[in-house]
């Protein structure tokens, strides 16, 4: 009989919990300055720039946000694009991601320059299926079954 009603309060105890859960609200994206600390942080770590080098490499990522932002407006979407993005949106960013770089390069001696194109890389979102984590191990295989 102890067992039963311990049962019971248990599935009541379940039930209210299920009956008073919030439904889960998508994540806002980060805002241009949130994404703009992010990026300067951790270039920041990596690599020692001087104050004038940081202005122009932040200056290049805020006129690169701003850009992104744009084309997502115009797209109708305010959240990110799912990875991949589609082909328009990809070359488009593509296109700001080099004039960025360039502006950063410029910015750069060589040697933190490479040490920027490293960081980089892992400032951008995984894409699914590609390459995995730092050992550049493909990821887990397709829905489909075979790595093509």
């Amino acid at each position: 009989m102890k067992k039963k009603w311990l049962m019971f309060f248990a599935c009541a105890i379940m039930l209210t919990a299920l009956a008073t859960a919030q439904p889960q609200q998508p994540p806002k994206p980060p805002s241009p300055e949130e994404r703009l600390k992010h990026v300067s942080e951790k270039i920041g770590k990596e690599i020692t720039l001087s104050a004038a080098q940081k202005a122009k490499v932040e200056t290049a990522y805020k006129e690169f946000f701003a850009e992104m932002d744009k084309i997502r407006d115009k797209s109708g979407k305010k959240e990110p694009p799912p990875p991949p993005p589609p082909p328009v949106s990809k070359e488009d960013a593509d296109r700001l991601s080099k004039a960025r770089d360039v502006k950063i390069k410029a910015a750069l001696n060589e040697a933190q320059y490479k040490k920027y194109a490293e960081i980089e890389q892992s400032l951008r979102p995984p894409r699914p299926g590609g390459p995995g984590g730092k050992d550049g191990k493909q990821g887990p295989p397709p829905p489909g079954g075979k790595n093509e």
